[in-house]
């Protein structure tokens, strides 16, 4: 029975895949609350997709991907907000628009000038091959993320809620806007090895979704989500190991798994409540 816990961790390609969940995990999870809060779940998918022309073309130029993803990422959500001021058509209609169109043109440059890349690590990523250069880029990307949220929580929080009280208590709005652009495509590139383009969605709104069926103060539901990242990712790499499945696909089934059970006690828990009342 231990031995059969305790396998996963034996081999080296496993400790990398479940360090590389443990550097992701907090810097997701963190995140996804304020995604949550503030509405912008398509503005991740938007910006996962995205980056797929910016990795394509700096692998074509050889430059570093990361530079390539950050790039298109960044791109994506100016163009986005840009789009926005300028025009009656709705936002999310105008992330629909952009993201899927950056996504076709990534694919067409992949198709039409082949590389040795591997579409299905961009897209879904590679957790078993994760190497030690990923690790340290993920590593840094998610020790910067975590630092800036932890310590700017109550901004981004306010501004989250209600930007014109945030602009008039005196915060800078302009500079958390696209400070949380900045940071959300450096989290979708750190995330880019490990979960790939697709299932980076995922964990940018799935963990903060549970935590907030959880909890009812913002303090604890960054530390439910983060938790609940947590467990997930070294659940789910752990039974992609005896399942013999791929363990990114894996994680985002425990996370919704998750979902629905907070969902079904939150449910219960508001129909107790009513019947009391």
């Amino acid at each position: 029975m231990i031995d059969w816990l305790t396998l996963p961790f034996q081999f080296p390609f496993m400790q990398n895949a479940f360090l590389i969940a443990l550097i992701i995990a907090p810097p997701t999870a963190m995140l996804s609350c304020f995604l949550v809060l503030k509405g912008w779940a398509l503005m991740g998918d938007a910006v996962s997709h995205a980056i797929l022309p910016g990795v394509v073309l700096a692998y074509m130029l050889n430059l570093p991907l990361i530079l390539g993803a950050f790039v298109a990422g960044m791109g994506c959500a100016l163009l986005t907000g840009y789009l926005d001021e300028n025009s009656r058509v709705k936002r999310d209609t105008i992330m629909g628009v952009v993201f899927s169109g950056m996504f076709a043109i990534g694919l067409v440059l992949f198709v039409a000038f082949p590389t040795d890349a591997h579409l299905d690590h961009i897209l879904f990523g590679n957790m078993l091959g994760i190497g030690t250069g990923d690790l340290i880029t993920s590593g840094i990307i998610g020790a910067g993320v975590c630092a800036v949220l932890g310590l700017k929580w109550r901004d981004f929080l306010l501004h989250a809620f209600d930007p014109i009280q945030a602009q008039t208590s005196g915060l800078r709005t302009g500079w958390l806007h696209y400070g949380l652009l900045t940071i959300l495509s450096l989290t979708v590139v750190a995330t880019l090895t490990a979960v790939g383009l697709i299932l980076a969605v995922a964990l940018l709104v799935t963990p903060g979704a549970i935590a907030f069926l959880l909890t009812r103060s913002f303090g604890r539901m960054l530390a439910a989500s983060v938790l609940v990242c947590l467990g997930s990712m070294v659940t789910g790499v752990w039974l992609s190991f005896n399942l013999d499945s791929a363990p990114a696909p894996t994680i985002v089934l425990v996370l919704t798994a998750l979902f629905l059970i907070a969902f079904v006690l939150r449910l219960r828990q508001t129909k107790a409540q009513t019947a009391k009342a």
